[in-house]
């Protein structure tokens, strides 16, 4: 698979912004004292994770969104490192914490997520300032006069209970309006009403799908009819991501299932994200459904053998995605 570059700024979004605090506790038990085995701190938040897959994989990546200043040093060190430019808006106070208890022992993750940021009226008409602003300045150039464009935006994460659930929906018409292409990774209310406003591409998981169409998908038959009702809706490309069974990808006519193989997984804390990642950059260098597929989940499985925000060098991406299985499937 041959990834050629282009001359992309693709921004990411994070409105709840986290602090990952990862601990490994053997044979964890809820009602007594438990003892960390060891421990690893990183900046999260979906959107987050997505912006530092994308760089890990050489794409020029901008991030924004609403970030506390209390507890920002994570956030700035990943910027740093990984060459993102850093257009957040920054508001007063701490960002959440987000606890992944990891049980090897039992094969289970727990989570514990601390409530988001408080913000204000005007904190969200900044941050709307701030997108204008980077929909304006669509032809930066770089060192050799490369024109660098900002078309693709991801809007990643929850939402604050401090911010109205519309948010998404009002930003993807914004973007929309200035000829941008909108990937929505959310759950809840702020993912239904936010299908109306014309995502390009949307990335469930099970859960969250069943949850938006109101009836239990128990097969991969449902999947496919839910999947098409936002096929219908005008979503350019939906895809599904079913945890071990691997995900599925619907854009038009064709349906494709990618199944990656099964691994000793050292965490799965970012899996969707960099899914997410992998989804954006096929898009973005024009490969095709099925290869776009392979991609994603190359770039998932890859993040699987990581603990943090982190893709292993190019080579090894590709190599995994020679091991992921696809599928296409009848449409009808």
């Amino acid at each position: 698979m041959i990834i050629t570059p282009t001359f992309q700024h693709i921004v990411t979004l994070s409105l709840n912004p986290a602090v990952d605090q990862t601990v490994w506790v053997p044979e964890f038990t809820v009602g007594r004292v438990n003892l960390v085995e060891r421990q690893q701190s990183n900046a999260g938040g979906k959107g987050i994770n997505v912006a530092s897959f994308l760089a890990d994989f050489g794409q020029k990546v901008i991030v924004t969104g609403l970030l506390g200043t209390a507890n920002s040093e994570p956030f700035d060190e990943l910027f740093r490192r990984k060459q993102i430019e850093d257009r957040f808006v920054r508001l007063p106070g701490r960002n959440r914490v987000n606890i992944k208890i990891v049980d090897k022992a039992q094969d289970k993750v727990t989570d514990i997520n601390f409530p988001g940021l408080s913000t204000s009226h005007y904190d969200l008409l900044r941050l709307n300032e701030t997108i204008s602003d980077l929909c304006r300045n669509t032809h930066q150039q770089d060192d050799q006069h490369n024109a660098w464009n900002t078309d693709w935006f991801i809007l990643s994460g929850s939402v604050p209970s401090s911010v109205p659930n519309r948010i998404y929906a009002d930003l993807i018409r914004q973007l929309k309006e200035h000829g941008k292409k909108v990937v929505l990774d959310t759950s809840g209310v702020p993912f239904s009403e936010a299908i109306s406003a014309g995502p390009n591409i949307v990335k469930p998981n099970i859960h969250e799908l069943s949850e938006l169409v109101g009836r239990p998908l128990n097969d991969q038959t449902d999947i496919k009819a839910a999947a098409r009702s936002l096929v219908a809706a005008g979503v350019e490309l939906v895809v599904v991501s079913m945890g071990a069974d691997g995900a599925l990808f619907m854009e038009g006519d064709t349906t494709v299932v990618a199944v990656p193989p099964r691994i000793n997984a050292k965490s799965t804390v970012g899996a969707g994200d960099a899914m997410v990642a992998g989804i954006v950059t096929g898009t973005v260098c024009g490969l095709d459904l099925a290869a776009r597929a392979r991609l994603a989940s190359a770039f998932s499985l890859s993040a699987l053998g990581q603990v943090g925000p982190d893709l292993p060098n190019r080579e090894s991406v590709q190599s995994c995605g020679a091991r992921v299985q696809i599928s296409a499937l009848r449409n009808r």
